[in-house]
């Protein structure tokens, strides 16, 4: 009996020590292409890391903390002296410039049945694929301007900042921590490319000559419209050109009974010898 129980504390405190040493961990490029973005982070779920803590018949859910990191700082608690989560929001805590803030709330992940990683490669099943694995930081722009949004607000992050994760197993029905992972390394997100360091084929080009550039183009389109326009005005004849040529052949129609009558009255006065 005893060696059951010494069983079961050791297993516990070994589960314990394994989560307690595992840290969030940046989502695999092949599934995340484009990770970290300006303002997202891409994480890993915490499969089968709270796994030997959860019990049978309890919920549980996975609480994601999120904090800037600064050079020099320790890394604060996310939790009271009853082992209570914190509840800080993306705005009290300025962002995670303060101090760490709640981020996102999802369901312990099942270790038992987690997603079929080759299933991301057909496009019906990709997006449940990514939902089940994989938890992107900074993915809610809505809720920073929803006055009566009361869940964690998953604002997006700052560009060019250094951010730190962490995960908070938390049994919902005494609403207390049961396991933690250690802080993330630090992940960097991107930051916006000036326009003199954009690379362009077939050679290197500078914002000011992407402008130039561009206005001596419509230039030239200008000038070719007038070009064309000037060539189709010199081929089209006028308006009067048909009006003088039907004035000059009635002219000449005229003329010749006109002509005919002068010559049969010389007839009639000339006398016959």
């Amino acid at each position: 009996m005893w060696g059951l129980w010494f069983g079961l504390i050791f297993c516990s405190f070994w589960h314990l020590c394994i989560a307690q040493t595992l840290r969030p961990q940046i989502a695999n490029h092949k599934l995340a292409t484009n990770n970290p973005t300006l303002t997202t982070v891409a994480l890993e779920k915490p499969f089968c890391v709270f796994d030997g803590l959860m019990l049978k018949g309890t919920s549980y859910e996975v609480y994601l903390y999120t904090m800037v990191d600064s050079a020099g700082t320790s890394r604060p608690s996310v939790t009271d002296n009853r082992s209570k989560p914190l509840n800080a929001t993306f705005q009290q805590t300025n962002g995670g410039q303060s101090g760490p803030y709640k981020a996102a709330v999802f369901h312990a992940p099942n270790c038992a049945s987690p997603p079929k990683l080759s299933d991301a490669a057909d496009a019906t099943k990709a997006s449940a694929v990514m939902t089940q694995y994989l938890i992107r930081v900074g993915d809610d722009a809505a809720c920073l301007y929803d006055p009566n949004f009361l869940e964690a607000c998953n604002s997006p992050l700052s560009q060019d900042t250094v951010y730190r994760f962490k995960y908070l197993l938390v049994d919902r029905t005494a609403g207390v921590m049961k396991g933690q992972t250690l802080w993330s390394h630090p992940i960097k997100t991107r930051r916006v490319k000036q326009s003199s360091t954009i690379d362009t084929w077939p050679g290197r080009r500078s914002g000011g000559m992407i402008v130039i550039t561009s206005i001596l183009s419509v230039l030239m389109f200008i000038v070719v419209v007038g070009f064309v326009a000037a060539i189709l005005l010199a081929v089209t004849p006028s308006e009067e050109t048909p009006t003088e040529m039907r004035y000059e052949s009635q002219t000449t129609q005229l003329a010749v009974p006109r002509v005919l009558e002068m010559s049969e009255s010389h007839l009639i006065a000339s006398p016959i010898h």
